[in-house]
Protein backbone atom coordinates (compact mmCIF):
# COMPACT_ATOMS: atom_id res chain seq x y z
CA UNK A 1 0.00 0.00 0.00
CA UNK A 2 2.80 2.38 0.86
CA UNK A 3 4.63 1.48 -2.64
CA UNK A 4 1.60 2.16 -4.31
CA UNK A 5 1.20 6.04 -2.40
CA UNK A 6 4.85 6.37 -3.30
CA UNK A 7 4.54 5.67 -7.20
CA UNK A 8 1.35 8.22 -7.29
CA UNK A 9 3.13 10.80 -4.82
CA UNK A 10 6.37 10.49 -7.95
CA UNK A 11 3.83 10.40 -10.70
CA UNK A 12 2.29 13.86 -9.63
CA UNK A 13 5.96 14.94 -9.59
CA UNK A 14 6.68 14.26 -12.60
CA UNK A 15 4.00 15.71 -14.09
CA UNK A 16 4.00 19.03 -11.98
CA UNK A 17 7.67 19.19 -13.02
CA UNK A 18 7.05 18.67 -16.85
CA UNK A 19 4.07 21.57 -17.25
CA UNK A 20 7.12 23.71 -15.76
CA UNK A 21 9.51 23.18 -18.08
CA UNK A 22 6.63 23.78 -20.84
CA UNK A 23 5.47 26.88 -19.67
CA UNK A 24 8.80 28.22 -19.05
CA UNK A 25 9.92 27.09 -22.61
CA UNK A 26 7.09 29.04 -24.04
CA UNK A 27 8.40 32.60 -25.18
CA UNK A 28 6.74 35.68 -26.87
CA UNK A 29 8.63 36.44 -29.97
CA UNK A 30 8.76 39.79 -31.73
CA UNK A 31 6.45 41.21 -33.33
CA UNK A 32 5.62 40.56 -37.31
CA UNK A 33 5.21 43.20 -39.57
CA UNK A 34 1.82 45.27 -40.15
CA UNK A 35 -0.53 43.56 -42.33
CA UNK A 36 -1.96 45.62 -45.61
CA UNK A 37 -4.71 48.45 -44.76
CA UNK A 38 -8.17 47.01 -45.47
CA UNK A 39 -10.45 49.06 -48.05
CA UNK A 40 -12.02 52.19 -46.62
CA UNK A 41 -15.40 51.88 -45.63
CA UNK A 42 -18.47 54.53 -47.15
CA UNK A 43 -17.83 58.07 -45.60
CA UNK A 44 -21.16 59.27 -43.80
CA UNK A 45 -23.08 62.29 -44.40
CA UNK A 46 -21.72 65.14 -43.01
CA UNK A 47 -24.05 66.46 -40.23
CA UNK A 48 -23.35 69.85 -40.29
CA UNK A 49 -23.74 69.95 -44.01
CA UNK A 50 -27.02 68.39 -43.70
CA UNK A 51 -28.60 70.64 -41.28
CA UNK A 52 -27.14 73.41 -42.51
CA UNK A 53 -28.94 72.97 -46.07
CA UNK A 54 -32.11 74.36 -44.45
CA UNK A 55 -31.13 75.23 -40.88
CA UNK A 56 -28.76 78.51 -41.94
CA UNK A 57 -30.11 82.33 -41.91
CA UNK A 58 -30.39 82.60 -45.49
CA UNK A 59 -32.87 80.02 -45.38
CA UNK A 60 -34.62 80.28 -42.77
CA UNK A 61 -35.06 84.24 -43.32
CA UNK A 62 -36.25 83.16 -46.65
CA UNK A 63 -38.82 80.60 -45.76
CA UNK A 64 -40.60 83.17 -42.98
CA UNK A 65 -41.03 85.97 -45.34
CA UNK A 66 -42.71 83.50 -47.77
CA UNK A 67 -44.78 82.02 -44.87
CA UNK A 68 -45.39 85.76 -43.84
CA UNK A 69 -47.58 85.64 -47.44
CA UNK A 70 -49.49 82.85 -46.58
CA UNK A 71 -52.80 82.50 -45.12
CA UNK A 72 -52.05 79.51 -42.76
CA UNK A 73 -49.25 82.30 -40.73
CA UNK A 74 -52.31 84.43 -40.78
CA UNK A 75 -54.42 82.36 -39.00
CA UNK A 76 -57.74 84.47 -40.27
CA UNK A 77 -59.28 81.26 -41.04
CA UNK A 78 -58.59 79.52 -38.82
CA UNK A 79 -57.55 80.41 -35.43
CA UNK A 80 -60.38 83.49 -34.92
CA UNK A 81 -63.15 81.59 -35.60
CA UNK A 82 -62.49 77.74 -34.46
CA UNK A 83 -59.05 77.47 -32.91
CA UNK A 84 -60.10 77.25 -29.58
CA UNK A 85 -62.75 74.61 -30.07
CA UNK A 86 -61.86 70.79 -29.32
CA UNK A 87 -63.81 69.80 -32.35
CA UNK A 88 -62.16 72.40 -34.74
CA UNK A 89 -58.81 72.75 -33.29
CA UNK A 90 -56.92 69.71 -34.64
CA UNK A 91 -56.86 71.90 -38.10
CA UNK A 92 -57.57 75.35 -36.55
CA UNK A 93 -54.66 76.30 -34.79
CA UNK A 94 -50.96 75.29 -34.19
CA UNK A 95 -51.48 73.62 -30.70
CA UNK A 96 -54.54 71.61 -31.89
CA UNK A 97 -52.75 70.06 -34.35
CA UNK A 98 -49.93 69.06 -32.48
CA UNK A 99 -51.95 67.09 -30.22
CA UNK A 100 -53.61 65.36 -33.02
CA UNK A 101 -50.04 64.89 -34.77
CA UNK A 102 -48.83 63.35 -31.27
CA UNK A 103 -51.74 61.26 -30.03
CA UNK A 104 -54.31 61.34 -32.32
CA UNK A 105 -56.94 63.09 -30.91
CA UNK A 106 -57.69 66.60 -29.30
CA UNK A 107 -58.71 65.77 -25.21
CA UNK A 108 -60.45 69.53 -24.91
CA UNK A 109 -60.38 72.98 -25.96
CA UNK A 110 -57.48 75.45 -26.49
CA UNK A 111 -57.47 77.92 -24.14
CA UNK A 112 -54.73 80.12 -25.92
CA UNK A 113 -55.05 79.03 -29.61
CA UNK A 114 -52.19 80.68 -32.20
CA UNK A 115 -52.19 80.48 -35.84
CA UNK A 116 -49.61 77.51 -37.73
CA UNK A 117 -45.69 78.39 -36.92
CA UNK A 118 -43.03 76.32 -38.76
CA UNK A 119 -43.44 73.55 -35.38
CA UNK A 120 -46.97 73.31 -37.10
CA UNK A 121 -46.07 70.70 -39.45
CA UNK A 122 -42.33 69.86 -38.61
CA UNK A 123 -41.33 67.65 -35.52
CA UNK A 124 -38.22 65.65 -35.34
CA UNK A 125 -35.93 64.43 -37.76
CA UNK A 126 -36.32 60.58 -38.04
CA UNK A 127 -32.63 60.03 -40.85
CA UNK A 128 -31.25 63.80 -41.34
CA UNK A 129 -30.92 62.41 -44.72
CA UNK A 130 -31.83 65.34 -47.03
CA UNK A 131 -35.16 64.53 -48.01
CA UNK A 132 -36.21 63.84 -44.18
CA UNK A 133 -38.20 67.12 -43.45
CA UNK A 134 -39.33 65.96 -40.51
CA UNK A 135 -43.17 65.88 -41.23
CA UNK A 136 -45.26 65.30 -38.21
CA UNK A 137 -47.83 63.22 -40.60
CA UNK A 138 -46.96 61.74 -44.19
CA UNK A 139 -48.70 58.74 -43.92
CA UNK A 140 -52.19 57.85 -46.68
CA UNK A 141 -55.04 59.16 -44.65
CA UNK A 142 -58.21 57.14 -43.50
CA UNK A 143 -60.43 60.18 -43.89
CA UNK A 144 -62.51 61.70 -41.51
CA UNK A 145 -66.11 60.95 -44.27
CA UNK A 146 -65.01 57.59 -44.12
CA UNK A 147 -62.60 55.21 -42.88
CA UNK A 148 -62.64 52.37 -44.71
CA UNK A 149 -61.31 54.33 -47.46
CA UNK A 150 -57.13 55.48 -47.82
CA UNK A 151 -56.14 58.42 -49.58
CA UNK A 152 -52.83 58.56 -50.54
CA UNK A 153 -51.74 61.72 -51.64
CA UNK A 154 -47.89 60.30 -51.82
CA UNK A 155 -45.39 61.47 -49.22
CA UNK A 156 -44.87 64.82 -47.71
CA UNK A 157 -48.61 65.25 -49.64
CA UNK A 158 -50.28 63.37 -47.41
CA UNK A 159 -49.42 65.94 -44.47
CA UNK A 160 -52.20 68.62 -46.23
CA UNK A 161 -54.86 65.79 -46.39
CA UNK A 162 -54.97 65.72 -42.58
CA UNK A 163 -57.16 69.18 -43.00
CA UNK A 164 -57.74 69.41 -46.40
CA UNK A 165 -60.66 66.47 -46.39
CA UNK A 166 -64.59 67.02 -46.05
CA UNK A 167 -65.81 66.34 -42.74
CA UNK A 168 -69.07 65.30 -43.37
CA UNK A 169 -70.37 62.48 -46.09
CA UNK A 170 -72.62 62.99 -48.75
CA UNK A 171 -76.07 62.00 -48.25
CA UNK A 172 -76.40 58.86 -49.47
CA UNK A 173 -73.41 57.52 -47.63
CA UNK A 174 -75.05 58.81 -44.27
CA UNK A 175 -78.28 58.20 -44.86
CA UNK A 176 -78.47 55.28 -47.34
CA UNK A 177 -81.54 54.48 -49.40
CA UNK A 178 -83.67 56.85 -48.25
CA UNK A 179 -85.69 59.43 -50.10
CA UNK A 180 -85.58 63.03 -48.64
CA UNK A 181 -82.64 64.23 -46.35
CA UNK A 182 -82.96 66.78 -43.91
CA UNK A 183 -80.23 70.07 -43.75
CA UNK A 184 -80.40 70.86 -40.26
CA UNK A 185 -78.04 74.75 -40.77
CA UNK A 186 -76.71 77.15 -42.84
CA UNK A 187 -73.38 75.82 -42.48
CA UNK A 188 -74.34 72.25 -43.90
CA UNK A 189 -71.90 70.67 -46.20
CA UNK A 190 -68.48 68.90 -46.61
CA UNK A 191 -66.70 71.95 -44.85
CA UNK A 192 -64.28 74.41 -45.96
CA UNK A 193 -61.35 73.27 -48.46
CA UNK A 194 -61.91 69.55 -49.02
CA UNK A 195 -59.26 69.23 -52.13
CA UNK A 196 -58.20 65.86 -50.53
CA UNK A 197 -61.34 64.80 -51.83
CA UNK A 198 -61.10 67.28 -55.59
CA UNK A 199 -57.39 65.49 -55.61
CA UNK A 200 -57.67 61.59 -54.62
CA UNK A 201 -61.66 61.69 -56.29
CA UNK A 202 -63.60 60.72 -53.54
CA UNK A 203 -65.90 61.71 -50.52
CA UNK A 204 -68.53 63.84 -53.09
CA UNK A 205 -72.03 62.23 -54.25
CA UNK A 206 -71.43 60.43 -57.06
CA UNK A 207 -74.57 61.00 -58.89
CA UNK A 208 -75.62 58.29 -61.73
CA UNK A 209 -75.39 60.59 -65.26
CA UNK A 210 -74.04 60.31 -68.67
CA UNK A 211 -70.42 60.25 -67.49
CA UNK A 212 -68.53 58.10 -66.15
CA UNK A 213 -66.22 58.48 -62.95
CA UNK A 214 -62.77 58.52 -63.11
CA UNK A 215 -60.94 55.55 -60.86
CA UNK A 216 -59.97 56.90 -57.82
CA UNK A 217 -56.38 58.21 -57.27
CA UNK A 218 -56.20 58.31 -61.09
CA UNK A 219 -55.77 61.91 -61.26
CA UNK A 220 -52.78 63.09 -64.11
CA UNK A 221 -52.17 66.02 -60.97
CA UNK A 222 -51.75 63.24 -58.82
CA UNK A 223 -49.76 61.34 -60.64
CA UNK A 224 -47.73 63.06 -62.09
CA UNK A 225 -47.74 66.14 -59.90
CA UNK A 226 -48.74 66.22 -55.87
CA UNK A 227 -49.71 69.26 -53.90
CA UNK A 228 -46.20 70.18 -53.30
CA UNK A 229 -45.00 70.32 -56.23
CA UNK A 230 -47.77 72.53 -57.84
CA UNK A 231 -47.93 74.64 -54.37
CA UNK A 232 -44.20 74.49 -53.05
CA UNK A 233 -42.19 74.73 -56.08
CA UNK A 234 -39.11 77.10 -56.17
CA UNK A 235 -40.29 80.44 -54.58
CA UNK A 236 -41.34 82.96 -57.80
CA UNK A 237 -40.23 86.46 -56.29
CA UNK A 238 -42.27 87.89 -58.89
CA UNK A 239 -45.24 87.00 -58.15
CA UNK A 240 -45.13 85.50 -54.83
CA UNK A 241 -46.13 81.76 -55.09
CA UNK A 242 -44.31 78.42 -54.44
CA UNK A 243 -42.22 77.69 -51.51
CA UNK A 244 -43.85 78.09 -48.19
CA UNK A 245 -46.68 81.04 -49.72
CA UNK A 246 -48.87 77.95 -50.72
CA UNK A 247 -49.85 79.58 -53.46
CA UNK A 248 -50.14 77.40 -56.23
CA UNK A 249 -46.58 78.33 -58.71
CA UNK A 250 -47.45 79.11 -62.44
CA UNK A 251 -43.75 78.58 -63.49
CA UNK A 252 -44.32 75.05 -61.95
CA UNK A 253 -47.17 74.04 -64.30
CA UNK A 254 -45.69 76.11 -67.20
CA UNK A 255 -42.75 73.97 -66.86
CA UNK A 256 -45.01 70.99 -66.51
CA UNK A 257 -47.88 71.49 -69.35
CA UNK A 258 -44.71 73.13 -71.44
CA UNK A 259 -46.90 76.22 -72.18
CA UNK A 260 -46.29 79.70 -71.82
CA UNK A 261 -49.79 80.55 -70.02
CA UNK A 262 -50.26 84.00 -67.95
CA UNK A 263 -52.64 82.25 -65.94
CA UNK A 264 -53.74 78.60 -64.60
CA UNK A 265 -56.59 77.98 -67.25
CA UNK A 266 -55.05 75.52 -69.35
CA UNK A 267 -57.45 74.50 -72.37
CA UNK A 268 -60.09 76.50 -70.90
CA UNK A 269 -60.54 74.48 -67.79
CA UNK A 270 -61.49 76.46 -65.02
CA UNK A 271 -63.76 78.67 -67.39
CA UNK A 272 -65.61 75.62 -68.25
CA UNK A 273 -65.97 74.41 -64.68
CA UNK A 274 -67.39 77.73 -63.19
CA UNK A 275 -69.66 78.06 -65.87
CA UNK A 276 -70.94 74.73 -64.79
CA UNK A 277 -70.61 75.76 -61.25
CA UNK A 278 -72.91 78.70 -62.28
CA UNK A 279 -75.59 76.74 -63.84
CA UNK A 280 -75.73 73.94 -60.97
CA UNK A 281 -75.84 76.95 -58.21
CA UNK A 282 -78.83 78.66 -60.17
CA UNK A 283 -80.35 75.00 -60.56
CA UNK A 284 -80.27 74.98 -56.48
CA UNK A 285 -81.82 78.61 -56.16
CA UNK A 286 -84.68 77.99 -58.24
CA UNK A 287 -85.20 74.68 -56.19
CA UNK A 288 -85.02 76.39 -53.13
CA UNK A 289 -82.23 74.65 -51.32
CA UNK A 290 -79.87 78.00 -51.47
CA UNK A 291 -80.31 81.35 -50.99
CA UNK A 292 -78.00 84.11 -51.23
CA UNK A 293 -77.17 86.01 -47.59
CA UNK A 294 -77.07 89.73 -47.91
CA UNK A 295 -75.36 90.13 -44.61
CA UNK A 296 -73.09 87.24 -44.95
CA UNK A 297 -72.27 87.77 -48.71
CA UNK A 298 -72.21 84.66 -49.73
CA UNK A 299 -75.18 81.99 -51.05
CA UNK A 300 -75.84 80.01 -48.23
CA UNK A 301 -78.22 76.46 -48.05
CA UNK A 302 -81.60 76.47 -46.54
CA UNK A 303 -82.06 74.31 -43.31
CA UNK A 304 -85.30 72.07 -44.65
CA UNK A 305 -86.20 68.55 -46.00
CA UNK A 306 -85.82 67.79 -49.35
CA UNK A 307 -85.56 65.31 -52.41
CA UNK A 308 -81.95 63.55 -51.22
CA UNK A 309 -80.90 64.14 -54.88
CA UNK A 310 -80.99 67.96 -53.99
CA UNK A 311 -79.74 67.97 -51.20
CA UNK A 312 -76.81 65.74 -52.61
CA UNK A 313 -76.23 68.23 -55.65
CA UNK A 314 -75.90 71.29 -53.02
CA UNK A 315 -72.95 68.84 -51.06
CA UNK A 316 -71.22 68.42 -54.26
CA UNK A 317 -71.76 72.58 -55.71
CA UNK A 318 -70.33 73.93 -51.89
CA UNK A 319 -67.70 71.66 -51.97
CA UNK A 320 -66.30 72.23 -55.48
CA UNK A 321 -66.91 75.43 -54.93
CA UNK A 322 -64.82 75.95 -51.74
CA UNK A 323 -62.17 73.65 -53.47
CA UNK A 324 -60.95 76.71 -55.52
CA UNK A 325 -59.13 75.41 -58.45
CA UNK A 326 -62.32 75.27 -60.77
CA UNK A 327 -61.15 71.79 -61.88
CA UNK A 328 -57.70 72.02 -61.61
CA UNK A 329 -57.19 69.79 -58.74
CA UNK A 330 -58.77 66.41 -61.00
CA UNK A 331 -60.67 68.03 -64.54
CA UNK A 332 -61.91 64.27 -65.50
CA UNK A 333 -63.62 63.62 -61.99
CA UNK A 334 -64.73 67.29 -61.13
CA UNK A 335 -66.22 67.20 -64.44
CA UNK A 336 -68.03 64.12 -64.74
CA UNK A 337 -69.32 65.43 -61.09
CA UNK A 338 -70.56 68.45 -62.34
CA UNK A 339 -72.39 67.19 -65.56
CA UNK A 340 -74.03 64.49 -63.57
CA UNK A 341 -75.44 66.72 -61.06
CA UNK A 342 -76.21 69.22 -63.31
CA UNK A 343 -78.80 66.82 -65.32
CA UNK A 344 -80.26 65.01 -62.60
CA UNK A 345 -81.30 68.64 -60.90
CA UNK A 346 -82.30 69.96 -64.26
CA UNK A 347 -84.78 67.22 -64.06
CA UNK A 348 -86.70 68.08 -60.76
CA UNK A 349 -89.62 70.22 -60.80
CA UNK A 350 -89.55 73.48 -59.26
CA UNK A 351 -91.56 73.84 -56.02
CA UNK A 352 -95.06 75.17 -56.06
CA UNK A 353 -94.97 75.44 -59.77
Amino acid sequence: MKKARLFFQLVGVGIFTISLIIVSCTKEGPMGPAGADGTDGVDGEDGNSTCMACHNTTTKTNIEAQFSLSVHSAGLNAVDYAGGRASCAECHSHQGFVQFATTGDVTGDITNPTAWECATCHGLHETMGAGDYALRLKDPVNPIFDSSVTMDLNGNSNLCANCHQSRRAEPALTNPGEDTFTITSAHWGPHHGAQANSVYGVGFAEIEGSVEYPEAGSSFHLKQASCTGCHMADFDNDRDEGGHTWNPSLVACNTCHEANEEDFNYGGVRSDIAAKLDILRDELLRLGVLEYVEADEAYEPVPGTYPTVQARAFFNWVGLSEDRSFGAHNPKYIRALLINTIEKVQLEPTPGV
